[in-house]
């Protein structure tokens, strides 16, 4: 099936289709489709009159930019300095078991979650911190993760 790209042309016309509004093109459109398809940075291109290998050099510099779908719910897991001490890695790999990722997989099966690392989420107080969507969960423990992530589960079936 084709992926609609009316939304993203009418993000890229909205920019006045000028490649010095690049990044913010694709930050915008990610926001939309929650990533980037190689459909969408081919019309990225076309529209800005540019090399895709320029728009994909951009997506791929920076780590913000994902060129895989991502679920529906995004679990960050901070591995910055206080977190990592504090012992997050053991609730990336519960979370990365849970979900049934293997290798560089990111995304469950079913499309409801896609599991990050990030380098901070700025709540160092507040570690071993994850953040799913735009919450942060504080003092996490491999078995709180997995329970949040089950109660999520739960109200989506409810639904």
């Amino acid at each position: 099936m084709k992926q609609d790209l009316s939304r993203a042309s009418e993000i890229i016309e909205r920019y006045d289709c000028a490649e010095h509004n690049l990044i913010a093109i694709m930050q915008e459109i990610q926001a939309e489709y929650k990533y980037l398809s190689q459909d969408v940075l081919l019309l990225i291109a076309q529209k800005l009159d540019i090399s895709a290998a320029r728009v994909y050099s951009v997506a791929t510099f920076y780590e913000n930019f994902s060129l895989e779908a991502k679920g529906k719910n995004i679990i960050k897991i901070c591995d910055g300095t206080a977190c990592h001490v504090r012992k997050s890695q053991p609730i990336y790999e519960a979370v990365h078991q849970y979900l049934g990722l293997t290798g560089k997989k990111k995304t469950s099966d079913d499309g409801m979650f896609t599991l990050e690392t990030v380098a901070c989420l700025g709540a160092c107080s507040l570690a071993p911190a994850m953040m799913v969507n735009n919450e942060v969960h504080a003092k996490m423990t491999p078995e709180s993760a997995l329970e949040l992530l089950e109660s999520m589960r739960r109200e989506e079936a409810a639904q």
